[in-house]
């Protein structure tokens, strides 16, 4: 620990602020050419309950860091002021590694990681707060996939993040509970925000610009965890989603058009609500099944139970990209209409005469707000009477209300 200058030992400040800290200590890591060695060796001995803060500055890293120690917060002097530069990275992928429970990381920023930016794996309580992760040279397949990347947890908080350039998910939550995304900004991604085999989360007051596809509810097949449901979509702006698309082959998120607003896909019990979608030039608000075949029985492709209700929809729309100008411009014409529905249901009674009342979609805009259900399944059934259902009226309707998401490092008020 030679590198390291301890503060203040058994802080009874931060034990009285936090229910999760110990308050051991506070270790300032020092600029210079070791910075490196003396956070991972932070990372490591630090005792559970410490803060382990950086300088402002920029510094490379040629190795991917990790952290196993609990109750630790990770903090920098600001996302535009610390900066951790991967981009000479030699090992490892992802720029941080966090496998430990009750983290906290702010005010930092992390760029051009090889990999994904920072990864939380298997974590019980994670924050990130004010944090940064950006690809330099802008949208590119090499770039990494992930920018925040929480898989397989619970009590996750990603609050007032930027994240740019990712070749997935700038935002990436997965199979993972109790979820709160807020007041972030996401530009120039593939996906800019992800939900993806997600119990129990709140999106809301972000940004989502400049991505391929703005906010993506997704469910698939074949993970641990699927099933997602209870997830709410509120206040916020998913605009002038407008770069192609550079997902590597094969990444389910390649087939998302440019120009996507929000997109929910094989999900249940979805309200998207007060948003604004609007310069989307393929379709501003798209629900559909998962589209590719998969040997998974547990599995339910279809969406069901989605309310869409008193969102703002500007122009969408007018240039449909790929599989929303190959299937959805034939049936529709131009432009796209606002909301659009793939119209894939369960058997031939739902083809007919619309899913049971708890697997519906229901929508709830004001007057002039323009819709497509595209009638794929029935179509398959009686190709020559072929058609679209554009009567927005036919799916009025609610669901229940959702109690807001409290998470436990929320009202700590850290």
């Amino acid at each position: 620990m030679n590198k390291l200058f301890k503060v203040a030992a058994a802080s009874m400040l931060l034990m009285a602020t936090s229910p999760y800290a110990y308050a051991q200590e506070i270790i300032q890591i020092e600029a210079g050419e070791n910075i490196q060695e003396s956070l991972q060796e932070a990372l490591i001995l630090a005792e559970p309950g410490s803060t382990i803060e950086l300088p402002a500055g920029k510094f490379s890293f040629t190795g991917a860091l990790s952290l196993d120690v609990p109750n630790i917060t990770l903090r920098g002097a600001g996302m535009d002021k610390t900066i951790l530069s991967f981009a000479e990275q030699k090992t490892g992928s992802e720029g941080l590694l966090i496998t430990s429970d009750n983290v906290w990381i702010e005010g930092l920023a992390i760029e051009d990681t090889p990999g994904d930016g920072i990864k939380a794996k298997g974590v019980d309580t994670i924050s990130f707060i004010n944090v940064r992760v950006e690809w330099t040279g802008g949208p590119k397949a090499e770039n990494g996939s992930y920018g925040l990347y929480p898989v397989e947890s619970k009590n996750v908080l990603i609050d007032g993040n930027v994240v740019i350039g990712a070749s997935d998910a700038g935002i990436y939550v997965g199979q993972s509970q109790n979820i709160i995304v807020r007041n972030s900004r996401a530009e120039y991604n593939v996906a800019g925000i992800e939900i993806e085999n997600c119990y129990f989360a709140d999106v809301y007051d972000n940004v989502a610009t400049h991505n391929t596809g703005g906010i993506l509810i997704f469910d698939m097949p074949n993970l641990p965890q699927k099933g997602g449901h209870s997830i709410r979509v509120y206040n916020n702006k998913a605009v002038n989603n407008d770069t192609a698309n550079f997902a590597p082959p094969g990444n389910i998120v390649g087939t998302v058009p440019m120009g996507t607003g929000i997109m929910v896909m094989s999900n249940r019990d979805v309200e998207v609500f007060g948003n604004e979608m609007a310069e989307n030039a393929s379709v501003n608000m798209l629900i559909a099944a998962y589209p590719r075949e998969y040997n998974d029985p547990e599995f339910n492709p279809l969406p069901r139970n989605i309310y869409v209700h008193d969102n703002t929809y500007g122009r969408g729309g007018w240039a449909p990209d790929g599989v929303a100008k190959e299937m959805i411009e034939p049936k529709t014409g131009l432009p796209i209409p606002d909301i659009v529905w793939d119209g894939a249901v369960g058997g031939v009674w739902a083809a007919f005469f619309g899913p049971d009342d708890e697997d519906a979609i229901h929508i709830k805009e004001k007057d002039g707000t323009t819709f497509a259900n595209l009638d794929f399944v029935y179509d398959m059934i009686v190709p020559w009477n072929a058609g679209i259902d554009r009567d927005i009226e036919d799916y009025n309707g609610s669901i229940p209300p959702r109690d807001p998401i409290v998470l436990p490092q929320d009202k700590a008020g850290k």
